[in-house]
């Protein structure tokens, strides 16, 4: 039962929207240094150390954020007890609270802290741990910077670098791609063990699946990005960042969906793949019809079929007509050519999911080394809010990755000072409208949300 976003985006929409720095890396260092041999024989196993690893005072467990070089507070943030950023120390925890124990009682899984459903993502899923790891830690730093065993040396070491602690195993997280890769395993699902929640498990009562890179990592952020941070791995592109995070998030469900051990579930296709709240509709009978769901272009579907969740495809595809014109036509077309396959059977569903991966796969490429600045952050909020992409904002899904979307990219410009705190705060208040839409899925009111995001959108026009 991998820990995710909140299902209902309640908290987002009180937040009136973050402050988009985006997630750097959490530099860890040991608080005792091992024996020679000792640190030799743990970096040959690949084990993770534990957070006491990181937590000396002379490393990152200080109270307060007065290094020399880096915070140093780093722990300190990530075990917050109030906010979002320190949801990672929190989720062993959380098994073992009231929800937590009557999800694992509706599987029939016994005690959730010891079930591997649910500690791939609720703990370090570490395949070797050392004397100082404790599952009870959480989502710890290796669990996202890589087993310490083979950087932990290189990392305090006096002329260290980051580019040698890299090539000794630590994950480069200022890249957007494999940041994107390690995120999405536990914010989206992967074929690895524990970390995919199946459509019983949310039937069960876990959280809906919902994942947004740049968004996420800034509620995650523990450093500063300082001149120190951009010397070290360069400035973080917050635009590039959600465009690459939707491409591997697309990527990510095709490759899980034309997996024969992921994309059924007995006599049935396995849920997790499809859109929610087109399906979990109130049933009741009246005098005349009543019709719940909306024609969608972009979902070349009879209408009845449950159609597949396609919110980072919509947000990818507005992304692709800015950052790889060239590609866009053909992402669009493998879009709506797996859609039509849908209908057809499994096999044709499998090849058509296959071709659009690649798609998206060479869309990760191209946007990752593209240059995305100011006008491409403008540009993409007109390309989400434009005809051909507003009019598949239809359900509750989409919805919330529009208005994480724009509300990222507005950060985005007012972090490079093209829009002013002043003017976006005029904007924020439409955006909050759009939050407050799409608070919870079954108060979910699309036209409202479509009218929200279309004024703010021509609010941020005046200002380009």
């Amino acid at each position: 039962m991998a820990l995710r976003g909140n299902g209902n985006r309640g908290w987002l929409a009180a937040s009136g929207g973050v402050i988009i720095l985006a997630l750097g890396v959490l530099m860890a260092a040991m608080f005792l240094n091992p024996a020679p041999d000792a640190a030799s024989a743990a970096a040959a196993s690949g084990e993770h150390l534990g957070v006491a690893s990181c937590a000396g005072s002379t490393c990152h467990g200080r109270m307060e954020s007065d290094g020399r070089i880096v915070r140093q507070d780093e722990l300190r943030r990530w075990q917050e007890p109030s906010t979002q950023g320190g949801a990672h120390s929190r989720a062993f925890a959380v098994l073992g609270g009231t929800r937590g124990r009557q999800i694992a009682a509706t599987l029939g899984i016994g005690d959730p802290t010891a079930a591997s459903e649910c500690l791939g993502c609720h703990a370090d899923p570490a395949a070797g741990r050392g004397a100082r790891f404790h599952l009870s830690d959480g989502v710890g730093c290796e669990a996202c910077h890589g087993s310490a065993s083979g950087w932990i040396s290189s990392h305090y070491a006096v002329g260290a670098t980051h580019a040698g602690n890299v090539a000794n195993g630590m994950t480069p997280l200022e890249n957007p791609t494999a940041r994107a890769s390690v995120c999405l395993d536990c914010h989206f699902g992967s074929d690895k063990p524990g970390q995919f929640v199946t459509h019983r498990i949310m039937a069960a009562g876990h959280p809906r699946i919902a994942f947004e890179l740049d968004l996420f990592s800034t509620l995650q952020q523990h450093h500063d990005e300082d001149a120190d941070y951009t010397s070290r791995k360069g400035k973080t592109n917050s635009v590039k960042m959600w465009a690459v995070g939707q491409a591997m998030a697309v990527n990510r469900a095709l490759s899980l969906y034309a997996n024969p051990a992921r994309g059924t579930e007995g006599v049935f296709p396995e849920f997790y793949f499809f859109d929610c709240h087109s399906c979990h509709r109130r049933i009741f009978d009246q005098s005349e019809r009543v019709k719940t769901w909306e024609t969608n272009p972009g979902r070349t579907i009879p209408a009845g079929m449950p159609p597949f969740n396609d919110e980072n495809m919509i947000l990818l595809t507005a992304a692709a007509k800015v950052g790889a014109p060239g590609m866009a036509a053909r992402f669009d077309a493998d879009s709506r050519a797996f859609h039509s396959a849908l209908a057809k059977d499994r096999g044709s569903a499998v090849a058509a999911a296959n071709k659009l991966r690649q798609s998206a796969s060479s869309l990760a490429s191209a946007l990752g080394a593209s240059n995305m600045g100011d006008d491409a952050a403008f540009a993409i909020i007109d390309s989400v809010a434009g005809d051909a992409i507003s009019s598949r904002f239809t359900d509750y899904e989409g919805s919330v990755q529009a208005v994480m979307a724009v509300d990222t990219l507005l950060n985005a410009l007012v972090k490079s000072g093209r829009v002013t705190v002043g003017a976006a705060a005029g904007i924020r208040s439409n955006i909050n409208r759009a939050y407050e839409a799409v608070k919870e899925p079954n108060g979910y009111r699309p036209a409202d949300f479509r009218a929200a995001l279309g004024t703010a959108v021509r609010s941020l026009r005046t200002l380009r």
